[in-house]
């Protein structure tokens, strides 16, 4: 008779836990956006133009070399910043200067930022710049989109697919 008891108090108390767990799972309810408002991610990682140019190394160069690191080119690591400006009917949402990531400044520069926009109709804009020296940029994409209610665009950047991609 001990044993049906422990069951079935078993039983009780993993109910209890179940229902409990459920009750949180489902509360409180969150709203992540206003019902009138709609989301804009922009995400990349791009590795920009190296600061200096690779330099052909003289034949005399190469001969000091160990044997094991002899190359025809030297080329630094370092790589300048990247300009990223996202523009939303005509006014800047995102303008900033990212400097690229590692001990040496060598890796990638990465981006990752939302924006909450009012849906409908919108002109967007989204430029980078990967370049040494004044000017314009290097890659631009505009597009005219309609931004549905808790609808979310992410913006990516892909340089080997010519450069910004809507989704």
């Amino acid at each position: 008779m001990s044993d049906v008891l422990k069951y079935l108090g078993q039983t009780f108390v993993y109910a209890i836990i179940a229902m409990g767990t459920a009750y949180f799972a489902s509360r409180p309810q969150i709203q992540l956006l206003r019902p009138d408002a709609a989301q804009i991610k922009l995400s990349l990682a791009h590795s920009a133009q190296r600061k200096e140019e690779c330099r052909k190394l003289t034949s005399a160069e190469i001969a000091n070399l160990p044997p094991s690191q002899r190359r025809p080119n030297t080329c630094g690591r370092e790589r300048v910043p990247m300009h990223v400006q996202l523009v939303l009917d005509g006014r800047a949402i995102y303008d900033a200067t990212i400097e690229p990531i590692g001990l040496s400044a060598d890796g990638p520069a990465r981006v990752y930022k939302k924006f909450v926009v009012p849906s409908g109709r919108h002109q967007i804009v989204a430029r980078l710049k990967d370049r040494l020296g004044g000017g314009e940029f290097d890659y631009e994409k505009s597009a005219e989109i309609n931004l549905s209610p808790s609808q979310s665009l992410a913006i990516e950047f892909k340089a080997d697919r010519g450069g910004f991609l809507f989704y």
